[in-house]
């Protein structure tokens, strides 16, 4: 079956489920990074949450809907193996990102923290959600067929506000 014919094939096995037909991906995914930007939003109020930032991790795709309760979640598995390299490989970038940036923010964060400057710890927690709310958009625009990315050089200067 050539790659055309694979992915109308794909299309319509996840027509009227909850997974893109146009990406072949399901924004369930983007649950996992939810977590995380609630999670970092609230260490200006209450900074001991920074200790359940720490245990965040980082989950690939097929391991969240493996973990997960998603009705589909056999479907999705099977679906990520003929996701659209136009779609696949910026997804794949900005979730990396997204990852990057919580480790980031994280280590940040505890350096502010160990130097007693709970002002920055806070700012750099709330530019960090921020950008990952930014970054989770474009995920959710992919997911839904565009091909937009945030460049790295965008999350850098971002992060250096």
């Amino acid at each position: 079956m050539d790659d055309a014919a694979d992915y109308a094939a794909w299309q319509d096995k996840v027509r009227g489920v909850n997974i893109s037909a146009k990406s072949l991906l399901a924004t369930d995914y983007l649950n996992h990074f939810n977590e995380i930007i609630m999670l970092l939003g609230m260490v200006p109020d209450m900074p001991d949450i920074i200790e359940e930032c720490r245990t965040w991790q980082p989950k690939g795709y097929k391991d969240h809907f493996r973990d997960s309760g998603f009705r589909d979640k056999e479907l999705a598995i099977e679906a990520y193996d003929h996701v659209p390299h136009r779609f696949k490989v910026p997804f794949e970038e900005t979730v990396d990102q997204m990852n990057r940036v919580v480790e980031s923010a994280i280590s940040k964060i505890d350096t502010a923290t160990s130097d007693g400057d709970t002002l920055t710890a806070s700012f750099k927690a709330e530019t960090a959600s921020r950008l990952l709310q930014h970054l989770l958009d474009v995920a959710s625009a992919i997911i839904h067929g565009s091909d937009v990315t945030m460049s790295q050089a965008d999350i850098d200067a971002f992060m250096r506000e």
